[in-house]
């Protein structure tokens, strides 16, 4: 069954490029992203882990642990992590999972049997300091992730977990927010002392309350 936005993110062991990893130990009290891979030596995703690799302060000054899955064994994912190094001008700098028994792949649902009944789809999981998942995304092997936009979710995620406000369409970081509407303009105007303006009652902007 298909994992959903709010469910509990499975644990499990694994063998990685650095080392046995216990999933939840592994995470911590961090935030998470795993995302998934079809097979090793693939052109899209050497491309998509050199920049996972490239935006590794990225990831970290948001608190975020990343790591990578394909069904592939340890010693082909050393040989193309050579590889990544080298055509995409980086060092990988996050565990990658050998998922030889489809282990993670199942426990994740990440096995799409109308492509293949082996390689794993190109997913995207963020997952909570609560182990809960707070996005999925799952791409086509012909187009790339856009990781820009992954991180762009992640601010959101973080922001609206903390405070009583939601992201507009194509909301960047420092921009103004939405109060949600179980917030009552009254209530709303002591909660964000930056002001809000109403442009409808149901639609209520204020500026970026962590700023």
């Amino acid at each position: 069954m298909a994992l959903r936005l709010g469910d509990i993110a499975p644990d499990f062991t694994a063998q990685s490029t650095e080392g046995t990893i216990h999933f939840y130990e592994w995470l911590g009290n961090s935030w998470g992203m795993i995302f998934s891979h079809p097979a090793d030596f693939t052109p899209v995703c050497t491309t998509e882990l050199g920049r996972t690799a490239s935006l590794k302060s990225e990831f970290e000054k948001r608190g975020v642990k990343v790591i990578a899955v394909s069904v592939d064994p340890l010693e082909s994912h050393s040989e193309w992590i050579k590889d990544i190094n080298e055509t995409q001008q980086t060092t990988v700098n996050f565990p990658m999972i050998a998922d030889q028994d489809r282990q993670v792949a199942e426990l994740y649902d990440m096995i799409h049997p109308n492509a293949s009944e082996k390689a794993t789809v190109r997913s995207v999981f963020v997952i909570g300091p609560d182990k809960k998942v707070k996005l999925t995304l799952t791409y086509p092997a012909s187009t790339g992730r856009n990781f820009n936009e992954i991180l762009r979710v992640i601010d959101s995620l973080q922001l609206t977990a903390n405070y009583q406000v939601a992201t507009p369409a194509d909301w960047q970081a420092g921009e103004d927010c939405i109060v949600v509407p179980a917030v009552s303009t009254e209530d709303a105007i002591k909660k964000f002392p930056k002001g809000v303006t109403i442009v409808k009652p149901y639609l209520r902007t204020t500026p970026q309350p962590n700023l």
